[in-house]
């Protein structure tokens, strides 16, 4: 066991690590995170660790904060307190764009592709950080633009063709059907390289068969890539067969967090969902 996971072995992370990451890096360690807008706490005390190839959700009523800690996480907002290391460097004061060279990629709730982009030309974008030309180059289109790009075109469609979207490649994201435009989304992300994805209501909008087809694509990125997967959502069934672990949240606050079965059965959730009487009921 090395030194970073004796560590962690002393401090209360809430975390339930695949055998197989038990002693390696976690990819996210979260402590003590909170954030403040004025008077109000949106997040507070939030805690969590992730293993390198782990599958996680979040859950959580709405307005539970959910997709504030994603914020967070990406640095689309500073903390208040607390800190966030990707892949063990502490990315306190950090950009956007910095945090995403660490490692961390995202899609979001409300889809945000270029709609009058091509599918090919939203996951390029993506790969924008391994075309290394001076602007000039590409100003000018010589020679090694000219052969950068091709590479990124190249590993674009193998992308899409991963998540079985080269037969779009050409369309315009804007006219895409909408769970197609999901999944264009996650390729993108991919495109990034990624060690962890962080996916906000992946399913939103998709109807059962596209929601079980997307099911078993969360599961052959992880085991292609070789990713950790953490994500939101409120599709229940999608949540309890794809997660390892789940956490969850009310009012910013980590209320459980523990296998799918133990979080079926723990009362706080019930509770959280259904409300006090409801949740007596139930347990």
């Amino acid at each position: 066991m090395n030194e970073y996971s004796k560590k962690m072995l002393k401090v209360p992370t809430y975390t339930l690590l695949r055998e197989q990451d038990m002693d390696k890096l976690p990819v996210l360690d979260v402590r003590n995170l909170g954030i403040d807008f004025g008077g109000l706490t949106a997040v507070d005390s939030f805690n969590i660790t992730i293993g390198p190839t782990e599958i996680s959700g979040l859950i959580g009523p709405n307005g539970a904060g959910k997709t504030t800690i994603f914020n967070l996480l990406t640095s689309v907002y500073q903390p208040t307190r607390g800190s966030i290391l990707i892949n063990g460097i502490d990315t306190k004061g950090m950009t956007t764009h910095k945090v995403t060279k660490l490692g961390i990629a995202r899609t979001f709730q409300n889809i945000r592709l270029f709609t009058d982009m091509t599918a090919l030309d939203n996951v390029k974008v993506g790969l924008h950080n391994e075309i290394k030309c001076p602007f000039v180059c590409s100003l000018f289109h010589v020679p090694p633009y000219q052969k950068a790009e091709k590479r990124a075109t190249e590993k674009a469609m193998e992308l899409l063709d991963f998540m079985g979207l080269a037969d779009i490649a050409d369309q315009k994201a804007g006219s895409l059907p909408y769970g197609v435009q999901r999944r264009l989304e996650i390729v993108r992300a991919l495109a990034t390289n990624p060690s962890i994805v962080l996916l906000d209501e992946p399913a939103a909008g998709m109807n059962p068969s596209e929601t079980t087809e997307l099911m078993h694509q969360i599961r052959r990125i992880r085991d292609t890539f070789h990713i950790a997967i953490f994500l939101i959502e409120h599709d229940m069934n999608l949540v309890m067969n794809v997660c390892e672990a789940i956490a969850v949240v009310n009012y910013g606050r980590i209320i459980a967090k523990g296998t799918p079965d133990e979080i079926r059965q723990d009362p706080a959730v019930i509770e959280a969902y259904l409300g006090r009487e409801e949740g007596k009921a139930e347990c």
